[in-house]
């Protein structure tokens, strides 16, 4: 099963400013639509609220604090071989055991404070780059796909 956190951040790690933020500064929604299209998402309620509107064509799972994220992985695992895991940065850290692959689009933009990639929780994992993969309808922007090294 393979498990793959996709994101945009800030240059210095941030995905919003704070948890209720319509992000308006990603460039690369396009690319994201086209990765998770006909796949399920699991993402917080927080993230589903910002991006409701944008979600139709997945199969989208809003986590509460109160669910088993090993529970839902195996309950996806049955049906589907990939899934994705769409934010915030409590439920990155939540699911952080079980991803696989990363994909980041860092945009070059600071915000110096905000909701970052993964919560207060250190996480410990080796990477390995993949690729780097061209935003459409971009300049210079890029996505990298990372797998994690278990």
């Amino acid at each position: 099963m393979r498990v793959k956190l996709i994101c945009a951040t800030t240059t210095d790690g941030y995905i919003a400013r704070h948890s209720t933020e319509i992000t308006t500064w990603t460039k690369d929604l396009l690319l994201f639509k086209q990765q998770t299209m006909n796949k399920t998402v699991i993402m917080g309620s927080n993230t589903y609220n910002t991006l409701e509107s944008e979600l139709s064509g997945r199969n989208v799972i809003v986590v509460t604090r109160k669910d088993n994220p090993k529970t839902i992985i195996q309950n996806i695992a049955k049906k589907e071989s990939e899934c994705f895991i769409a934010g915030g940065g409590r439920t990155n850290s939540r699911f952080a055991a079980y991803i696989t692959d990363v994909y980041l689009t860092p945009h070059p933009i600071l915000f110096g404070k905000g909701i970052r990639l993964f919560y207060d929780e250190t996480i410990k994992a080796k990477t390995k780059l993949v690729k780097a993969i061209p935003v459409p309808k971009t300049d210079g922007l890029f996505q990298y796909h990372f797998s994690v090294i278990k």
